[in-house]
């Protein structure tokens, strides 16, 4: 008993000292399922589902958010080869649709013009008090790269820092999540010619170029080329050839995962591809896997997957300078819950940077 009180103490504060902004909950959850302990954690997180739902019907408090971050684009035309036309707004999922609902707003400018654009509407007719935020991220303008975390994957032979190195925080801005945890994600995760956890044939995958571009597939089961600097999967596709996949409405484990399914109402996150090129990233409350798939594929993704759920782990987080070499960071929506700057410390879950191309 008294090993196993040693043990515990020392295995639990280990996780509640470790380097980063989790909140203590979500560490103990953390260290709770690398500990053979996920089927308590999912049995509270559906107990706590059960006990307070998401709310149902409503209206949205402040309406529809006007960005101000990066100020406007010239309205003059702009042709240029970095130029990408403005992609169509987003059909409401509720009606009638409030002032400025899926309009796209400018939210990061480079080289006059929009590097990021931000449009926000309410998930579905339901759930309509709450808010979801989708970005738009021209990748000729913006270049991305994966860094793993210290616990996800939690390989210490990767190349890249966990955490936003201050040599590139001049150019940086923006940051989002990546998938589940490794054991959840049903896929693997590839880096630099390192593999980390082994590819799935099949699974939806974040593929990360080192020409800085970042697509969305389904893995072939091919050894990642020479152009290739990472890729991160994360279940199945919910777009493909322009259309909601069928899995979208498969209830299995081995599909969605095994924490919250793909029906329940939570924090959700996105990636996807558009025809054009740009990339698009949705993150709000209480949306399921179909409201999910719905929204990234009403903006214009012909292939997307869902990243990762649960309010402490999704977050899209732009950045300013006010001065050189500091960057501030603000949340797309302000009822995302994770600390703005998780990202500028040591992570202890694998994310994106985007950064911009001079």
């Amino acid at each position: 008993m008294a090993v196993l009180l040693l043990w515990l103490t020392w295995s639990i504060g280990g996780a509640l000292t470790a380097p980063g902004t989790d909140s203590t909950s979500a560490r103990l959850a953390e260290w709770a399922r690398f500990n053979g302990l996920g089927w308590v954690v999912s049995g509270l997180e559906q107990a706590q589902y059960k006990l307070n739902p998401p709310r149902m019907g409503g209206t949205l408090a402040g309406g529809i958010p006007r960005v101000a971050v990066g100020g406007q684009a010239s309205s003059k035309p702009v042709r240029s080869s970095t130029y990408l036309a403005p992609p169509a707004p987003i059909p409401a999922q509720a009606q009638p649709a409030l002032p400025g609902e899926g309009s796209w707003q400018s939210l990061v400018t480079l080289k006059g013009q929009p590097a990021i654009r931000a449009a926000f509407l309410r998930p579905d007719a339901t759930h309509t008090s709450y808010l979801v935020g989708v970005a738009w991220l021209n990748q000729k303008l913006v270049k991305m790269s994966l860094h793993p975390g210290f616990r996800v994957p939690g390989d210490p032979n990767l190349s890249q820092p966990t955490s936003v190195p201050v040599t590139e925080r001049n150019s940086l801005v923006a940051t989002f999540n990546s998938g589940f945890t490794m054991t959840d994600a049903n896929g693997g995760y590839w880096q630099d010619g390192h593999a980390a956890v082994p590819l799935r044939n099949g699974a939806a995958s974040m593929v990360l170029y080192r020409n800085g571009r970042v697509d969305v597939i389904r893995w072939k089961g091919a050894n990642p080329g020479p152009a290739v600097a990472a890729v991160r999967q994360n279940l199945g596709l919910l777009v493909d050839n322009g259309a909601i996949t069928p899995d979208v409405n498969s209830t299995t484990t081995s599909t969605w995962g095994a924490t919250v399914g793909n029906a329940t109402y939570v924090w959700r996150s996105a990636v996807g591809i558009r025809k054009d090129g740009s990339l698009v990233f949705v993150v709000g409350a209480s949306m399921s896997v179909k409201t999910l798939a719905n929204i990234v594929h009403d903006a214009g993704a012909v292939r997307a997957m869902e990243l990762d759920i649960n309010q402490s782990w999704t977050n899209f987080i732009t950045y300013s300078h006010p001065d050189n070499g500091v960057a501030v960071p603000k949340m797309l929506t302000n009822n995302e819950h994770p600390n703005p700057y998780r990202y500028l410390q040591p992570s202890s879950r694998d994310f994106v940077a985007v950064l911009a191309r001079w």
